[in-house]
């Protein structure tokens, strides 16, 4: 079972989830500690195709979620983030500004298995979610394996305190002799459809004109949420078994650049809409 399949590869289908996490990643975690306005939140992602009702109800959502708590601000209401959502965008940013993005977290492999009953749904969710983003994929029914020794406990801090005890197991692994680890990636991954994000993400923002229309801070928030979608894709395996000419130290130079070519104007926008 694949986490990542050719079908899924597709990383430019922006949800206004992502996007409101991208903003809140760049503009407001550790670095904006007033409540923002709803109206600032639909100014800027309207400009990204987002319908005003669309950005209400992913922050009702959010809310819900515990990633942000609603403050009121005269006639309006404001949203600003909470402890458990500055710890996710903090975890998300260690990755997204990092110098090697795509490299291995040391040796081997890890391993886990987990169990969460039924009525914790939502639970089990979250707890996926967090292992995909790892780098970790369905091997067999209830064995996740990722590359690398991943520090569990940093990416499932959020989540340990709400799960029951014991639900959770994990493993060191290294590769023995007779069994190589070259078929159990390929059973664990798509590599074609890793390399297929790869080049949608290359293919799109390296056009001049992929932004030219936008105001910056939309610009920087949708290159942001697609760097995300690209980060979740790419489980940052060895490039030993990622065949030739593999696209993702192109992706990180592009995106290092442009990242850096929206900073100051996309710094200027989100100030100008909070003023």
């Amino acid at each position: 079972m694949s986490v990542v399949s050719t079908a899924d590869a597709s990383i430019l289908t922006r949800k206004p989830r992502q996007l409101l996490l991208a903003f809140f990643g760049e503009f407001v975690c550790d670095r904006y500690f007033e409540p923002l306005r709803a109206s600032v939140l639909i100014g800027a992602l309207e400009s990204a195709g987002v319908a005003a009702s669309a950005v209400r109800t992913n922050l009702d959502r959010m809310v819900h979620s515990g990633m942000l708590e609603r403050r009121r601000l005269g006639r309006e209401i404001g949203f600003e983030l909470t402890g458990h959502g500055s710890e996710v965008l903090r975890e998300a940013s260690h990755r997204v500004n990092g110098p090697a993005p795509f490299e291995p977290q040391g040796e081997g492999w890890t391993l886990v298995t987990f169990s969460v009953p039924e009525h914790l749904r939502d639970l089990r969710h979250r707890l996926r979610a967090a292992l995909t983003w790892s780098g970790f994929a369905v091997l067999r029914d209830g064995l996740w394996v990722a590359p690398g020794a991943v520090d569990l406990a940093a990416a499932l801090g959020a989540i340990i305190p709400d799960l029951p005890p014991g639900s959770v197991n994990a493993f060191s692994a290294s590769e023995l002799d007779g069994f190589p680890m070259a078929e159990t990636v390929r059973v664990a991954w798509d590599i074609e459809g890793i390399r297929a994000a790869h080049a949608e993400f290359i293919e799109h923002w390296e056009r001049e004109d992929a932004a030219s229309e936008l105001p910056a801070v939309t610009a920087r928030t949708l290159l942001v949420a697609d760097w995300l979608a690209l980060l979740r894709a790419d489980p940052r395996l060895p490039r030993q078994y990622m065949g030739e000419d593999w696209p993702a130290d192109r992706s990180f130079e592009l995106f290092t650049r442009r990242h850096r070519e929206f900073a100051f104007p996309a710094v200027r926008d989100f100030a100008g809409l909070v003023d």
